[in-house]
């Protein structure tokens, strides 16, 4: 059984505002009530937010002297970090998903990258069967290989193939239901079709390394699909003629687009835009590669040599000349804090987009994504700048940090 544990004396981001002064009751791992001293609150003396009544007794006492409690993140698009790459097998992904958990990361997808099918089917299984039973994780992503070879990015031209209902079919079989997103290129030859097969299988379509110009993409979003994996990136460009697939987004309600905000991906003036004509649908995502975490060096990635410097990720040239970004070092964190100074966007909102956005995505909002009663207590204590301090997961503190 979880311990009971009460924060007073911060700021607690909720999803619709932040309360100064705010308090959470937390107990047997969820989060038992929310509050404001002197709005009624229920365990905490009204006047000075200090535990008073039976619902505070025997509980860890956490004044957060004027730091903020924020939702656990929830990465939606990752591939490693700290030297762990997610396809090199069990240890790469508990390295990565430990790096990333202290970042604030407390619920993942796992994503994979292109590789041939037989190579790609075993490692689904494989990743499948090792986070069966890993709380931390919420599926599997599947980031090729019905991708466009004209907006591939680092992914292996060799391995790239386009969909037919029987590979659609043995790659979520490999996953046995642990498949939660699937990448796709919806212009191949087969690929609406395949839109709509991984939606009738309960997955969720991502448009994404995509050629698409705005009518085929607007016909996968009608069929179903309602992600768009890291928006501008690995796509045809938006144009005043046509808008490609970040158009059709924009049209098309309820479909959540994946920013890199690492200000390598996109503008800041980029993610405005994203925000402008999304409002609420914008997922703040990390794509982060084994490098995240780790520092400047040579990595692979999908096969490739990949070379980081200045924490930027680029596929190494045998010129030396500047290669096409492979990945991210971006952590959530990071995310979220460049949100708010270099994009302008409300706390509020950009917590949002690294929790309750990609919960709504995942349809586990019920449980995951930000601070209200009755959710799980996935919390984390950052101080005024936004560094974490502390993680706590399902009322657990994760490591041996304390606030």
């Amino acid at each position: 059984m979880s311990r009971k544990i009460l924060f007073t004396g911060g700021e607690v981001v909720t999803p619709t505002v932040v309360l100064p002064g705010g308090w959470v009751l937390v107990e047997d791992g969820l989060i038992a009530a929310v509050g404001v001293p002197g709005a009624g609150a229920v365990g905490v003396d009204a006047a000075t937010g200090a535990p008073s009544g039976h619902l505070a007794d025997g509980a860890e006492v956490i004044d957060l002297h004027g730091r903020r409690l924020l939702p656990g993140f929830i990465d939606l698009h990752v591939h490693g970090a700290a030297g762990g790459s997610f396809d090199g097998g069990a240890d790469g992904i508990d390295i990565g998903l430990q790096a990333h958990r202290r970042h604030g990361t407390t619920r993942s997808i796992v994503s994979l990258v292109t590789a041939p099918i037989d190579i790609m089917a075993e490692r689904i299984h494989s990743a499948a069967a090792h986070v069966a039973d890993d709380p931390r994780v919420l599926g599997l992503h599947l980031e090729g290989p019905f991708l466009s070879e004209l907006r591939r990015g680092v992914h292996d031209p060799a391995a790239l193939i386009a969909p037919s209902r029987a590979l659609i079919d043995r790659l979520l079989d490999a996953g046995g239901g642990a498949v939660r997103i699937v990448t796709v290129a919806p212009e191949l030859d087969g690929g609406l079709a395949a839109v709509e097969q991984v939606v009738a299988a309960g997955s969720i379509a991502a448009v994404g390394h995509s050629d698409a110009g705005y009518d085929c993409a607007a016909a996968a979003f009608g069929l179903g699909a309602s992600l768009v994996t890291h928006a501008f990136n690995g796509m045809r460009p938006l144009h005043h003629r046509d808008p490609a697939v970040i158009g059709a987004a924009m049209d098309a309600q309820g479909v959540v687009l994946e920013a890199i905000n690492d200000g390598v991906h996109l503008h800041p003036a980029t993610v405005r835009l994203l925000r402008a004509v999304a409002p609420g649908r914008v997922a703040l995502v990390t794509d982060a590669m084994a490098a995240a975490c780790h520092g400047d060096g040579r990595y692979e990635l999908a096969g490739f040599g990949v070379q980081v410097s200045g924490g930027v990720a680029r596929i190494a040239t045998e010129d030396g000349s500047e290669g096409s970004i492979a990945g991210s070092t971006l952590t959530l964190d990071v995310a979220v804090r460049r949100a708010v100074e270099q994009v302008g966007m409300d706390l509020v909102d950009a917590v949002n987009a690294a929790s309750l956005v990609p919960a709504q995505v995942l349809e586990v909002d019920d449980r995951f994504g930000s601070i209200v009663s009755g959710k799980v207590a996935d919390l984390l204590v950052a101080d005024r700048h936004g560094a974490v301090e502390a993680v706590l997961v399902a009322g657990d503190w994760s490591d041996e940090r304390r606030p």
